[in-house]
């Protein structure tokens, strides 16, 4: 039998429960939270709470949700500082830094690569990240986004096949021989190891008509589209997201009406990636235009060594409070239940019974404080699936 563990003493709690009918984020004071092995089994006043087994004393911290990182490429190797410190003295960004990546992982070993993994989810997990997707993408042979792909399974369900991330260099001259490879050979390796399906729609990767193609032969083989779109210019991508009910639409930087409209009349999540924009000096998604005209929208991190290279989810609603039209409500509940949609999950992203119990006390007295404080190691303590950790390093 699991032993029970109540945590009390919350000073402000985030639930995104909205049974509890205080507005979007479910807020309750003074409350606490009743763990029973991997799971909630209850929320509410502390003054109200069951018996339990052990009592851990919050001391009027605000607790929130583990935040969901539902958009990150963490099995590389390699190191792109060159071109970040080049892109920061005046270079432009675009797609053909992956290159450098692809090289550095193919010569990387599997027990190198799957270091990188755990040493950066480690990294997420001391700042309340406690679910991630990750995707392959800098291998684009078939033994290497295979590989990839095992991996990252033995750490996360929520594996994309990437494939499609750019066209092989191997590939150059011939991409659509490397659309037949993705959408054939290497979807057969790879499609037992993924949930999800990913391209990179977008000028200098593929175009609409070879996106299709990619997304259409992995739902033919069980796996789920997601699409880069939209990041570098206008395009097809987020179109063609709500045309294929894909989970997400990542990026969407740059929007026309219809496209938003598509967003706002779809299922598909647009899931903004401010760590992108601030590492590329790019133009902000405008997250206000999306959330005025009913689209729900996810925050992640991106995380990746070459467009944006940071684990924080703190770090990322920092930004899109700043400079993307979010109020910091807002942010707190697209970096949680927003990513738990953008992976269409109802277990994660919230507070409420029957829920993982994935919780993140901070050393504030309000989830405000995210933002407010940007910087700040605010992440106190940790629970992920029931378990506690600490949320500071050392």
């Amino acid at each position: 039998m699991s032993s029970t563990t109540l945590v009390t003493n919350i000073g402000t709690l985030v639930t995104n429960d909205p049974t509890q009918n205080t507005g979007p984020l479910g807020l309750l004071h003074n409350a606490a939270v009743l763990i029973d092995g991997p799971r909630i089994a209850w929320v509410g006043s502390a003054t109200a709470a069951p018996p339990a087994d052990t009592a851990h004393d919050a001391q009027g911290r605000a607790a929130i949700p583990g935040f969901v990182d539902s958009h990150s490429h963490l099995v590389f190797a390699g190191d792109r500082t060159q071109e970040f410190n080049a892109r920061m003295s005046g270079r432009a960004y675009s797609a053909g830094g992956i290159r450098t990546t692809v090289a550095a992982t193919r010569a990387a070993t599997d027990e190198a690569l799957e270091a990188n993994v755990t040493r950066y989810l480690r990294e997420a997990l001391r700042q309340g990240t406690t679910t991630f997707e990750t995707k392959s993408g800098y291998g684009l042979t078939t033994h290497d986004e295979a590989r990839a792909l095992r991996i990252a399974s033995r750490h996360t369900e929520e594996v994309t096949y990437l494939g499609a991330h750019i066209v092989s260099p191997d590939y150059a001259d011939d991409p659509a021989a490397y659309v037949e490879l993705v959408t054939g050979e290497m979807l057969d390796a790879c499609a037992p190891h993924a949930r999800w399906i990913d391209v990179f729609c977008e000028k200098g990767a593929f175009d609409g008509d070879q996106a299709r193609a990619i997304l259409t032969a992995g739902k033919a083989k069980g796996l789920h589209p997601r699409i880069h779109a939209n990041q570098l210019s206008y395009g097809p991508g987020v179109q063609l997201a709500a045309e294929l009910d894909a989970a997400s639409a990542d990026h969407c930087t740059h929007l026309t009406d219809a496209d938003v409209d598509a967003l706002a009349n779809s299922r598909t999540v647009a899931t903004l990636l401010p760590g992108a924009e601030f590492s590329t000096r790019a133009a902000w998604p405008d997250a206000r235009r999306l959330l005025d005209a009913g689209a729900t929208v996810a925050l992640s991190t991106d995380c990746n060594p070459g467009s944006s290279f940071t684990s924080s989810m703190p770090f990322c609603i920092a930004l899109a409070v700043r400079d993307m039209g979010m109020t910091p409500d807002e942010a707190i509940w697209s970096a949680t239940a927003g990513g738990a949609q953008a992976l269409r999950r109802t277990d994660i992203g919230r507070i409420a019974p029957g829920a993982r119990a994935d919780l993140v006390l901070l050393d504030a007295p309000s989830h405000v404080h995210l933002a407010y404080r940007p910087g700040v190691p605010l992440v106190s303590e940790v629970w992920q699936r029931g378990v506690r950790t600490t949320g500071h390093a050392g």
